[in-house]
């Protein structure tokens, strides 16, 4: 801690003490504070106190235009689900249309704007805008917190916060205007890439500084993860990038470099942050220290280790070498080693506390995301292998695997996490219980209706595709046979998923503008021994 903290420190206390009104019986025992009254726990609440105070700006920008990204990742998400089974509808009001003279308007534009380009804009909004700044705006927060360092120049956050959010914008209005690289996942223009690499510089090597002048003597697990995510990141997502764009490469090698990402992303990226969300918020809630920090840590460095390995599976019978699928499909099936030991971990720390999800917001997103947890990864085990994979290669299924991470797991341990750390930033409590409960129905019901769906939906396409020669279904009948799937998934799963989030957009503007409940007891679902 700085001068000036210490400075600040004794000016708090010493303002506490002062403002501290007497005893209304006993006026003789209204003495003034010493220092001997001033114990550690005070010091700590003050020094937590200026640790947030320092991230409020940055950590809110990273949550505000992280929320807005969600809101188009939604209306995106819609409009792609959409036109797979209404491929000439046109959104909104169409006798408002035509009213204003603007229905041929309109309709020319949703022409333009077919699946091809919806689809992957939505995933860039999802992935880059919600999914990372969220991530970045929790994972700044938890490496103050946990560090005990206060963040010096956070206008450097902030500006690389802009610069990430340029980059977002760039690749989603290049995608819908028809520029696609061709790179599932990475289909952005290079020029927005390079945004994005600039802004994580100002942003990750500010984190790895935090935690070079950390204060404390252990790292908690939650900082080893975060600190693998923000080292990690710039190796995969740079050299992805530059490899790419190089005119050498082409083809099977640049489909390669792509996968490899796609590993590294998902496994390195969102899953060390989710992890670590996770690892810190689970414990601090239930106030109770992990079941097992030998398992934490043998979890840590072999999710680590085969995180970056498995995701060749996806190039599974393709025209690249066996042995590298090899590879992947082995990583894959050794993931149950950090699996087991954080379902372990998770489950055995909430055991005899499970009562408390019925009243904490953050207890009730953060476990139901681990529990998503669990249940994505093992789909990643499942559908490596070849058996398995025979009948799901070049279907829906790898979107539910993909929609299993980012929405059923990462999405609800941040949801969590901002319940917990937005109250701590803004100075006042979330103003209504119904809007929290209904965020959490819609995104945990919602979301899991989309999984299901591309599950179920590429499993019946897998079973159709894999049907002998000659059989009486045709190949080009397989999607108006799971034509049903598409249209509950966009009228029940976006539907309901969607409106969740725009309540969550309302609901975190009034904390934005400090219209909530007065600071003190956190909004919860229900009260402790109210009848829920």
């Amino acid at each position: 801690m700085t001068t000036t903290h210490y400075t600040l420190l004794s000016t708090s206390l010493a303002a506490s003490a002062a403002s501290a009104k007497p005893a209304p019986l006993a006026p003789a025992a209204a003495k003034p504070a010493t220092k001997e009254q001033v114990t550690q726990r005070d010091i700590e609440n003050v020094e937590r106190a200026l640790i947030d105070q320092s991230a409020r700006g940055p950590v809110l920008t990273f949550f505000t235009t992280a929320i807005f990204w969600l809101l188009v990742s939604c209306v995106l998400g819609y409009i792609a689900s959409r036109k797979l089974h209404s491929p000439n509808f046109v959104l909104g009001p169409e006798f408002l249309y035509r009213w204003l003279h603007i229905d041929g308007i309109m309709r020319s534009l949703f022409d333009h704007l077919n699946y091809g380009r919806v689809w992957p804009a939505y995933t860039t909004a999802l992935i880059y805008g919600w999914c990372s700044l969220a991530g970045m705006g929790v994972a700044t927060w938890m490496i103050g917190r946990l560090t005990r360092v206060s963040i010096q120049a956070p206008g450097i956050l902030q500006w690389g916060a802009w610069f990430w959010n340029t980059g977002v914008a760039a690749g989603v209005i290049t995608i819908l205007c028809g520029y696609n690289s061709g790179l599932e996942y990475f289909e952005m223009h290079s020029a927005a890439k390079l945004c994005l690499f600039i802004g994580y510089l100002l942003i990750g090597v500010w984190g790895l500084i935090l935690f070079r002048y950390k204060r404390t003597v252990a790292p908690y697990i939650s900082v080893s993860y975060l600190v693998a995510a923000f080292f990690l990141f710039p190796w995969f997502f740079g050299s992805a990038a530059m490899l790419t764009s190089m005119h050498g490469l082409n083809g099977v090698m640049k489909n390669i470099v792509n996968v490899w990402y796609q590993g590294g992303l998902f496994n390195l990226w969102f899953g060390c942050i989710g992890i670590a969300a996770a690892y810190y918020f689970i414990p601090k809630v239930i106030n109770r220290p992990i079941y097992s920090y030998n398992l934490a840590k043998i979890g840590f460095w072999s999710w680590v280790f085969l995180g970056g390995l498995t995701a060749m599976t996806r190039l599974s019978g393709g025209p690249v070498p066996a042995y590298l699928v090899t590879i992947s499909i082995a990583a894959n099936i050794l993931l149950i080693i950090p699996i087991a030991t954080l379902t372990v971990n998770f489950f055995q720390t909430m055991k005899g506390h499970t009562g408390s999800m019925a009243y904490s917001p953050t207890l009730r997103f953060v476990f139901v995301g681990t529990v998503f947890f669990s249940i994505a990864a093992a789909l990643s085990v499942l559908g490596a292998l070849r058996s398995v994979d025979s009948y799901t290669h070049f279907t829906p299924w790898a979107h539910g695997q993909t929609h299993a991470v980012l929405l059923g797991f990462f999405s609800m341990v941040m949801f969590g996490a901002i319940y917990y750390i937005t109250p701590r930033l803004v100075g006042c409590e979330w103003l209504s219980r119904t809007f929290i409960k209904i965020h959490f129905f819609g995104t945990a019901y919602g979301g899991a209706t989309i999984i299901a769906l591309f599950l179920f939906g590429g499993l019946a396409m897998g079973f159709t595709l894999n049907e002998p020669a000659g059989d009486k279904v045709a190949f080009y009948n397989i999607p108006q046979n799971g034509g049903w799937c598409n249209v509950v998934k966009t009228y029940i799963g976006y539907v309901f998923f969607g409106v969740a989030q725009f309540v969550f957009a309302i609901h975190f503007l009034f904390m934005r503008l400090r219209i909530g409940q007065p600071a003190g007891e956190p909004t919860l679902f229900a009260n402790p021994g109210e009848a829920h």
